[in-house]
């Protein structure tokens, strides 16, 4: 079983001296992390979701009986993949606790394209409990691990969509997640948020073309063109492919937000005050469970948490989840 107990840490987090406020904890977050990369063994596991619809994870398990260890399935966020610096980081070092690790990519994302071309939306957390199935066929207890838009995800997988989870599934952990999608696309317009804005569209854009490429016949040609903001896209693309009248209706529909009252596992939500592209009154508004554990550190910025940590990449978000998750799993079930 992976260990229990880490060594003692701040239960809050320390930024290291110097380096607090959102935007600067966000950049040093993907400038100290920006070389990680994979280097364990590891097997692709392909997952049927919906008709013609496959996700292509990574999995690194464990050496011996595979029912004698849990997993960690980790979900990343826009325009990322399963080679997400904070997936690797969190998978390493959890990997190294003793855990079996499933690095998702979302559909169609990063080496994924090639097996299934489709878009990812914010709402289809139904891929989530595709995964957590499979994996849990497999390991003897499951926890859900999601980052920005794959902590959405994780959140509706063990709320709205809870019923389709197996039992084997422990809990569910979100970092940053945008539970309220439509305050988190106007503050991705904010004029001090024009760089992301900027660095996601033009993703957004080459991400349609690549999959207009491969299937012509689903994707129509020329409508990534001349889009300027997360709004304009979900309304035009997002929506369109992914079942919903409009940018508004994706976004209420999507929305993790008004199912966090009915999570029923154990749960940790994990934002910070000045994230730069999750406005913090828009996660405290709504009630938790009461097996969740909400969070909100003064500082970190979105997906920074950049402290002291075991896990590489400065990353002290993946210790904090990996010790509770430890929590979670051990002794009997």
């Amino acid at each position: 079983m992976p260990n229990a107990s880490p060594s003692p840490r701040p239960t809050r987090f320390r930024p290291l001296p110097g380096t607090s406020g959102g935007h600067l904890q966000t950049f040093l977050g993907y400038w100290c992390r920006r070389h990680l990369r994979w280097r364990l063994p590891a097997e692709d596991l392909v997952v049927p979701s919906a008709p013609g619809v496959q996700l292509l994870c990574r999995a690194a398990w464990q050496p011996g009986p595979r029912r004698e260890r849990p997993a960690l399935v980790i979900a990343h966020g826009l325009g990322g993949s399963s080679e997400a610096s904070y997936q690797v980081s969190l998978g390493r070092a959890a990997h190294d606790a003793g855990w079996h690790v499933v690095r998702m990519n979302l559909r169609g994302a990063g080496p994924s394209e090639a097996l299934c071309a489709r878009l990812y939306n914010a709402g289809l957390a139904e891929d989530v409990v595709a995964v957590a199935q499979a994996v849990a066929r497999q390991a003897a207890r499951v926890v859900l691990v999601g980052y920005s838009l794959g902590g959405n995800l994780v959140l509706l997988a063990g709320s709205r969509d809870a019923s389709g989870l197996p039992d084997e599934v422990a809990g569910v952990a979100a970092v940053c997640a945008p539970v309220d999608l439509a305050a988190c696309a106007d503050r991705f317009d904010a004029r001090d948020n024009a760089g992301y804005r900027a660095h996601f569209l033009w993703a957004l854009r080459h991400q349609y073309r690549r999959r207009q490429r491969r299937l012509p016949e689903l994707y129509a040609a020329g409508l990534e063109r001349g889009l300027r903001s997360i709004w304009e896209y979900d309304d035009v693309v997002t929506a369109r492919y992914g079942g919903f009248a409009n940018a508004r209706d994706y976004y209420a529909r999507s929305s993790s937000g008004p199912w966090l009252a009915r999570l029923a596992r154990p749960a940790l939500l994990l934002w910070a005050a000045d994230d730069p592209l999750v406005p913090v009154e828009a996660v405290s508004r709504w009630p938790v469970g009461a097996t969740a554990r909400r969070e909100v550190e003064t500082t970190g910025g979105h997906v920074g948490f950049v402290g002291r940590s075991r896990a590489p990449g400065w990353f002290w978000a993946a210790d904090h989840v990996l010790e509770w998750a430890s929590g979670l799993v051990a002794g009997p079930r």
